[in-house]
């Protein structure tokens, strides 16, 4: 279950899936995952490396959990940032979850409860531990 070239290191970015949703990613094969304009959020673009995996989430419609990515291209330059401030990565979809993982799974499960996305749920991209990952996958299976 290691992810390709990356460090190991494992997120889960945020899209509101009538802007920007799964089906849209995979049409596409590959995306620019641009706007984050928290620095936060912003750190843990700069901070991802091609093969690197990520959940992708819906959120406001849906809430949950319901593919994974895998970052194609780091250390961009947002687009869509005239002053070239915030950063951005290319993302493509590596695989929808057999069943998507809700919100409401994710609060309601004590192994998941030090994750980033209840913690800090305004954060757009945040840090998912080995552990957390994995247990993910696991819940998304049955």
């Amino acid at each position: 279950m290691t992810n390709g070239a990356g460090t190991g290191r494992y997120w889960l970015m945020k899209s509101e899936p009538d802007a920007y949703g799964w089906d849209d990613l995979v049409a596409e094969g590959e995306g620019t995952w641009d706007g984050v304009r928290n620095h936060r959020a912003a750190n843990n673009l700069r901070a991802m490396q091609i093969g690197d995996e990520a959940f992708f989430y819906h959120s406001n419609i849906g809430k949950e959990i319901v593919g994974i990515v895998t970052i194609s291209q780091s250390g961009l330059i947002d687009p869509s940032d005239p002053e070239g401030k915030w950063a951005a990565v290319k993302v493509k979809p590596v695989r929808k979850l057999k069943k998507p993982v809700t919100l409401a799974q994710i609060k309601g499960d004590p192994a998941l409860a030090g994750m980033e996305l209840i913690k800090l749920s305004r954060l757009s991209v945040g840090v998912v531990t080995r552990e957390e990952w994995d247990h993910i996958l696991a819940v998304s299976e049955t």
